[in-house]
């Protein structure tokens, strides 16, 4: 019942895509404007970072673009909470209240499995990394990335898990609609990183994929929460123990990737397709998941969630 949910605002369906819809085009004029001003300076992305980097420091630089997503987190909330009625559990579970459990264990689950998969690629091929830790760095960017890439993270989650994936369910009457289309505008939102431009347009199987994933844990666990905590223990880990020249973020973390990039082939694909599911399964053992087919691909229920509403209302008369 969690696209469900989404009935219970007192705007209507069109709401919930106001945010997103103004973010989908903030996204494309970014898209543009940024493929413009390169071809008119003649510069890639790489190259045009690493100037930004230099005149800031890269925790500066780091703390100035997660900052916006502070404040989309907000608007999203202020929006949802004081223009359309709808409470923040709501947009965020179908259980009466936020399992903040479920997001600490997916968090650390999934940030544990990260690191050690980080530490297993500099062990197999120690001749691609570099070792560049420093604690005058990397301490400022341990507490900017504990405290500001949840911001981020949960930012996308409310917005194409949330807002996006209740408002497509409601409209079309679709699980399988909702949950494809959020996961393939996630992923083409991230057209404009500077891995795209270095590894080819074939990333988009990464980023797709893992939107679908995100957005299956999101209808069989019906709420956000495994998706938040996924989603945030992954850039964190990530901008802490990892970066490369090429790559959207750029930190003081453990380790400098050296390798030159190359474009995806079969073996980048596997921890897609195979690796995603599996960990589906494990969650699904976990949390007991039932009905599969048809929270991933039935119809959106209208009636059960009206009769919640009418006695929600019922009762507010009472009182």
């Amino acid at each position: 019942m969690y696209i469900e949910q989404g009935y219970k605002g007192s705007l209507g369906t069109w709401n919930l895509f106001v945010i997103p819809g103004l973010f989908i085009l903030f996204m494309i004029f970014n898209y543009v404007s940024t493929a413009t001003l390169l071809a008119e300076s003649d510069q890639s992305m790489e190259e045009m970072m690493a100037v930004m980097i230099d005149q800031m420091g890269r925790n500066v630089f780091l703390a100035l673009n997660l900052f916006i997503f502070v404040i989309g987190l907000g608007v999203i909330f202020i929006w949802t909470k004081f223009i359309n009625q709808q409470s923040i559990t709501s947009l965020t579970t179908s259980r009466p209240k936020i399992d903040w459990k479920r997001i600490f264990f997916m968090f650390f689950f999934w940030g544990t499995f990260s690191a050690g998969t980080i530490l297993l690629s500099v062990y197999l091929a120690p001749e691609d990394y570099v070792l560049q830790f420093e604690w005058k760095k990397f301490i400022p960017l341990l507490i900017i990335s504990l405290l500001m890439f949840p911001f981020q993270t949960s930012f996308e989650e409310y917005l194409f898990r949330g807002q996006l994936l209740q408002g497509l369910g409601i409209a079309t009457k679709s699980r399988a609609v909702a949950w494809i289309v959020t996961s393939v505008l996630f992923g083409l939102m991230h057209a404009a990183n500077p891995e795209v431009e270095k590894l080819g347009f074939e990333v988009m199987i990464f980023y797709i994929g893992t939107g679908l994933v995100l957005g299956a844990m999101t209808l069989l666990d019906e709420g956000l929460e495994l998706a938040l905590g996924f989603h945030a223990a992954n850039n964190t880990v990530i901008a802490l123990m990892l970066t490369m020249s090429w790559t959207g973020i750029q930190t003081d973390s453990i380790y400098l990737g050296t390798a030159e990039p190359t474009s995806m082939g079969a073996v980048d694909i596997v921890p897609v397709v195979i690796g995603y599911p599996i960990l589906l399964i494990i969650l699904g053992k976990i949390y007991k998941w039932k009905n599969w087919k048809e929270k991933l691909f039935g119809k959106v229920e209208v009636r059960k969630i009206a009769e919640e509403n009418q006695s929600e209302y019922q009762n507010s008369l009472n009182q």
